[in-house]
């Protein structure tokens, strides 16, 4: 017989007071993610047959966040408590198969942990997912029976001063049968200090029954916490960002201090890389062998060849950098940039829209954008491709073998042809033609008798 399918339930509904903050609790960011989008990853990872979000507080800007046609959405308004929210999720659910149901802000929950919890509901029984605390406060407790079973949860504001000594703690996140799910849902009451219709309250519910309470723990405590305010979520972005340079360590990456270095996306690296501090790692970046990323650097949906060197302060932005390249201090390589194998971009350089050829350079003090430039081009400090005439942008051609003096602006459109070179302080506003020197000859000039002005 095919295993019964698994459904999930995640629960968004929530304002988050606590946050203060005008944008919904689960879409608050974390690694560069929403809260709920990590959720969403893990669950894809359980190949589920059904996702239903639930959603209340804010719930277009949530549903609009995520367009994913394979979600299923249900509003929970007013929000009467968890039992509540899971009531509302109901139709969109099949009548067989299990049910796992997860909270929109506890996003580090293993797949591994919450697959167990699955693997038990399909057997028919009751699981929920468990931890002992030192410091329990603010958990519902679980309390059981003199034979150490289960036999009910019972929420801090209703408990009595024994049972808040208890330190297992429950938290939130089960797994039932559906059909069994549905009538224990049926049978909920709000007669409690909340005045809410609470989901633990199908523990009860699962014991009077005699239907079997199955326990998981996970197998870190980190894996269950939530987030109800900024300093929480900022106490979770360091755990996420210790555990992603940890396995950044394990794969060979040198980090000169795994607490400094935040990765808001998906980082992948080659052999031998190494990374020095601070630096921020954004979208989807791919580093090759050998590469060096210098301190304070940030790499935005980047990939870098084999062997570069990324000295600091260096921001790279939906760009592809080739090997042996040299790029920084202080450059900016905008979107739509690439550099070929064994280019040098120095300090104060920006390069926008562009792609430079293998061994040109541009080592300080230059703009190129909109711009081809050939392979073994030089340009010179003060250079700038002249690309925005206040309305449309234009673009610039350097060929091959060029070399640029300094302080050149470039008009564009303009091409320089192959070999050419253009002296100092030039500003080329025609194309120029291959090989020779090109200026712009200006007299210079001194009047021995001139004064400066004073000031009045």
């Amino acid at each position: 017989m095919p295993a019964a399918p698994l459904q999930v339930v995640i629960l968004a509904a929530g304002q988050g007071k606590r946050m203060r903050s005008d944008t919904a609790k689960v879409l608050q960011p974390l690694a560069g993610r929403p809260l709920l989008s990590h959720v969403l990853a893990t669950v894809a990872e359980l190949d589920p047959a059904r996702v239903c979000v639930v959603i209340g507080h804010a719930a277009e800007q949530v549903r609009s966040a995520f367009p994913d046609a394979r979600i299923a959405w249900a509003l929970q308004e007013p929000q009467l408590g968890t039992g509540h929210a899971v009531m509302q999720a109901l139709p969109h659910l099949d009548a067989r198969g299990s049910v796992l149901v997860l909270y929109g802000d506890v996003p580090l929950t293993a797949p591994a942990t919450l697959q167990g919890l699955a693997d038990a509901a399909a057997n028919g029984a009751l699981a929920l997912l468990v931890q002992e605390l030192d410091e329990p406060r603010g958990y519902g407790r679980i309390v059981r029976d003199a034979a150490g079973r289960v036999s009910r949860i019972v929420e801090e504001k209703d408990a009595t001063d024994a049972e808040r000594k208890i330190r297992e703690v429950n938290t939130g996140i089960v797994a039932a049968p559906r059909e069994r799910l549905e009538k224990w849902l049926a049978q909920l009451r709000n007669d409690n200090a909340q005045a809410e219709y609470y989901l633990t309250d199908i523990v009860a519910a699962a014991v009077r029954d005699g239907v079997a309470i199955e326990v998981r723990k996970p197998a870190a405590t980190y894996e269950c916490l939530g987030v109800n305010s900024k300093g929480e979520l900022a106490s979770l972005e360091r755990r996420i960002q210790m555990n992603t340079a940890k396995k950044l360590l394990e794969a060979g990456v040198t980090l000169a201090d795994p607490a400094r270095i935040d990765v808001r996306g998906e980082l992948t690296c080659g052999r031998d890389v190494i990374i020095d501090v601070n630096c921020i790692f954004e979208g989807r970046v791919e580093i090759g062998d050998g590469v060096r990323i210098g301190a304070n650097c940030i790499l935005r949906d980047a990939t870098v060849g084999a062997r570069t060197e990324v000295k600091p302060f260096t921001l790279i932005e939906e760009a592809t950098i080739g090997q042996n390249a040299r790029i920084g201090p202080y450059a900016r390589i905008r979107p739509g940039t690439r550099l070929e194998d064994d280019v040098h971009v120095g300090n104060f350089v920006e390069v926008k829209a562009s792609t430079l050829g293998r061994a040109s350079k541009a080592n300080h003090l230059a703009y190129i954008g909109d711009s081809t430039v050939g392979r073994d081009v030089n340009v010179g400090a003060g250079t700038i491709t002249c690309n925005y005439d206040g309305a449309n942008k234009h673009r610039t051609v350097i060929e091959d073998d060029v070399h640029i003096g300094s302080d050149v602006q470039l008009v564009a459109p303009v091409t320089v042809g192959k070999g050419a070179t253009i002296g100092a302080g030039a500003t080329i506003v025609k194309d120029v033609p291959p090989g020779g020197l090109t200026l712009t000859e200006a007299k210079q000039v001194t009047r021995p008798n001139w004064q400066r002005p004073r000031k009045k």
